[in-house]
Order: C-alpha cells, then structure tokens, then sequence
C-alpha cells in the first residue's frame, strides 16, 4: 500500500486535510438554496463510502510497504473491525448535528465552535492514546483554541442579541457536535497497526480501517438521518420520496462534498504514522480556520453584526493560527 515517508510529508496532507475539512460544507452551503441538509447528507455520506472503496482498491493495494486491502480485510480481527466501525458510529452522530448546526448557524459558528472543541478532546485523547510530541506546546496550543472559541461564542451571542434572527439552537448543536467529534479518530486510531511500514496481525490498515469507518457512517445514518428528516431541528419533515425527486445537480454536489471530506480523513490518518495521532488530527482540526474564513469573508454570515463583533472574530482567528502553530512545532 501506499505510504508516507517523511515528517515534513506528514504536515503536507495534513495541510490538505485541513482545507479539505475546512470546505467541504461549501457544498452543503451551495445545495441549501434548493436541496434540504438532511436530503444532502445522504449524497454526502455515499460520497464518503465511495471515495473509501476507490481509495482503498488503488492506494491501499499498490506499493511494497505494509498489507494490501483485501489480503487485511481476510486476517483482521472482529475487535478491530468494531473499533472501526464504533468511530463511524461516532463520527455520524457527530457530523450530522455539525450539518445541522450549519444550516442554522452558519460555517463560521458552527466550525469554530464544534470542531474547536473536538479539536481539544480530540488532541488529549489521542495523546493519552499515543503520546508523541511535546506535551507543553500541544496543551499550551490547546489553550489558545480554547480561547477562540470563546471569542466565537461571544461573538455569535452578540450578534443574536442584537436582533439579526440567529438562533442560539445552533451554538447549542455545534457545543453537542464538538463533544462527540472528539471522540471518534481515537477509536479509528486503536484498530490500527502503528507503523504502517509492519503490519501486526490482527489490526487494521489505514486504508483497511477508513473502509469499515464510512461503511459505519453509511449503516448509521439510516438510524440518525432517518429520525431527523422526520423531526427536524428546522423546517418540515421531509420523505424519502422527496430525496429521489432531486436533480442530478443537487446529488452531485453532496457527493461531491463526502469525497472531499474523505479525502481529508485519508490523508490525516496517512499521516498519524510520522506525526503521531493527537498531531495529525490537531493540525487537521485547523480546519476550523479555513471554515471560519469561508463563512466571514465568502458567505459574509457576519454581515448584520453590531459593533465591535468584528475584533471578537480577528482574535478568534489569530488565537486559532497560533494555537495550530504550536501544533505544528510540538514534534
């Protein structure tokens, strides 16, 4: 399978996974004018399966390093596989509550908010998992995104209280989303052997372990996306016959929108082998900054801010930069 070589190699996807994470919701936010979230994420999640399968039979089964796919998917065990699949389980509950959270709030709220936070339990997760890296600058890092969320928070409060319509249902869900989304890559990361360069018998390659996490996402959503297109956080209830009346282009672009997350997922978990879990899925989290820059300055969903919102939400980004800095330095 294909693997990575380098530290310096690591930080690269690490980079893209953190544009990819930061823009795939400009896909959802281009569907929202005619396309429902909860009929989008359904495209996003087979997006996710398809990207995974293509992945894993070309990347996963070229090269001379680690196991090949389908020769790890014959010897993995029913253990792995679970851990795999519980982090899909996971992963779902928490993104489809981060989709709804943007559709009511907004990118700029919804990332900073509940990525920042799953970006904090996630990085002290994975560390007491695999403990690589300075302790000191990854905690002290973690501290400063602690900071920007605050700021973000306040900044959205104001904003809401100033009478521009924004509800407080969706800082609610992106709080509830970060709390779970922390959890997930940890339990992804435990059915994985190491180094990807030894296959232990037994555990699960990364491209291995990817496959059965979105074939988790895909068996889950039935559960979770099923009981919010009948009670949704806003709008009507919406059917499955509504999901097959919508065009080529609303489908494709919530495909479109998996794929790019998947891709970032790909490569934060190639990279957890030189740079250590809690750094990979740290500086992928930076996401949070890409989001937030979207959200301000492309979808401008500060516009009706009051005075003074717009330092809150500088700070906010320069606490983020800098924190994800010292995440960058703690190898």
């Amino acid at each position: 399978m294909f693997i990575i070589e380098t530290y310096g190699t690591a930080v690269l996807f690490c980079i893209v996974t953190m544009i990819c994470w930061g823009s795939w919701a400009n896909t959802q936010k281009l569907a929202a004018g005619s396309w429902r979230f909860e009929l989008f994420y359904w495209d996003y999640v087979l997006g996710i399966v398809g990207l995974a399968l293509i992945s894993a039979l070309t990347l996963g089964s070229l090269g001379e390093g680690g196991r090949s796919f389908l020769a790890d998917v014959q010897q993995a065990d029913p253990a792995n596989i679970s851990s795999a699949l519980w982090g899909g389980v996971l992963f779902n509950a928490a993104n489809i509550l981060l989709g709804a959270a943007i559709a009511i709030a907004g990118m700029s709220v919804a990332f900073p908010v509940g990525i920042g936070l799953a970006l904090v339990i996630g990085v002290v997760v994975n560390y007491l998992n695999a403990p690589v890296g300075s302790a000191g600058l990854l905690f002290g890092g973690m501290a400063l995104i602690v900071v920007a969320i605050l700021l973000n928070a306040i900044a959205y409060r104001r904003t809401s209280s100033a009478g521009s319509g924004l509800s407080t249902k969706g800082l609610a869900l992106s709080v509830v989303a970060g709390c779970l989304m922390g959890l997930f890559y940890g339990y992804v990361a435990q059915s994985m052997f190491p180094n990807f360069e030894q296959p232990e018998p037994g555990k699960l390659s990364p491209y291995t372990a990817v496959v059965f996490f979105a074939l988790s996402i895909l068996v889950s959503n039935f559960l979770f996306n099923t009981l919010l297109m009948r009670r949704p956080f806003v709008g009507a209830p919406v059917s499955y016959t509504d999901y097959f009346r919508g065009s080529a282009r609303d489908h494709l672009t919530g495909v479109l929108g998996g794929m790019v997350w998947c891709l970032g997922m790909l490569f934060s978990i190639l990279a957890s082998d030189k740079a250590g879990p809690a750094i990979s899925y740290g500086l992928g989290q930076g996401a949070t900054v890409v989001a937030a820059l979207w959200g301000i300055y492309v979808w401008k969903e500060f516009r009706d801010a009051p005075k003074g919102v717009s330092g809150l939400l500088n700070g906010m980004l320069l606490c983020y930069i800098v924190g994800i800095g010292l995440l960058i330095v703690a190898r």
